[in-house]
């Protein structure tokens, strides 16, 4: 990315550190549009990095840290809306230094809409060449998982037939089918595989491959990595709270 092009933001820490972003509103204009337009409004000035896990990621955005006292729940606040999902996989993937907006769970939110303010930057770990063939196989066992269970849901009516009537011979013969349409699916699509670029990336700088085409990435630390290092080695209570807030006040940089 060009950083003389795109929008820059700063995160100072109260201790006066700095790290320096760089956004994509190319690639991810909604996400980027809200989270500048709530940065010009001193939306994030005050508020704490609310969940901190190490060797994973920090994370902040949430209106109601801002002044919270100590064992306050946090992690459920926002502006009042979500932001629909922007993700452009594997262009943008969970290396160490991006930013990417948090989200609710697959079970209440399986559009992956964003949180409409907060966001996390990552951390995570390096990653050696058999686990992320290990992490391979099981996003192809996922991604089988998931389309099998499609499927079964437009067969519903012919399953629960079988199952009323007992046939269970009919029922094993479909079941045989939906295995092969699944399969044929699968190859069709291509199952999930890293690229060059990520396998050197997650082995040789880290990050958190788990994440990759499941949140929209919207930007990078381009500066500051050393922050984000000493943020996700702070000490953390009940709910990944730092055990000492740690505000922040973040400011677009003006051409």
């Amino acid at each position: 990315m060009n950083m003389a092009q795109n929008p820059i933001v700063t995160i100072t820490m109260e201790d006066g550190s700095v790290m320096k972003a760089e956004l994509y509103p190319e690639i991810a204009p909604n996400t980027v549009n809200n989270f500048l337009s709530l940065v010009n409004k001193g939306f994030y000035d005050g508020l704490i990095f609310h969940r901190v896990i190490r060797d994973f990621m920090i994370q902040g955005g949430d209106p109601e840290s801002k002044g919270a006292p100590a064992g306050q729940p946090l992690g459920t606040g926002g502006p009042g809306y979500n932001i629909p999902a922007e993700i452009v996989y594997p262009q943008l993937f969970h290396k160490r230094g991006v930013l990417s907006a948090a989200r609710q769970s697959d079970q209440v939110n399986p559009e992956k809409a964003s949180s409409g303010s907060q966001f996390y930057i990552v951390w995570g770990k390096t990653y050696k060449m058999n686990e992320l063939k290990q992490m391979e196989k099981q996003m192809g066992m996922q991604m089988e998982q998931n389309i099998f269970n499609q499927l079964a849901k437009e067969h519903h009516d012919e399953i629960m037939n079988f199952r009323r009537n007992r046939d269970r011979q009919g029922l094993m013969e479909l079941q045989d089918q939906l295995v092969d349409e699944t399969k044929k699916r699968c190859k069709e699509e291509g199952y999930p595989k890293f690229t060059d670029e990520q396998v050197k990336t997650y082995t040789e700088m880290g990050g958190t491959p788990f994440l990759d085409n499941q949140y929209t990435v919207f930007g990078e630390v381009e500066e500051g990595l050393d922050v984000v290092e000493k943020i996700q080695n702070c000490e953390t209570l009940r709910g990944d709270r730092p055990k000492e807030d740690i505000s922040m006040v973040v400011s677009l940089i003006e051409e």
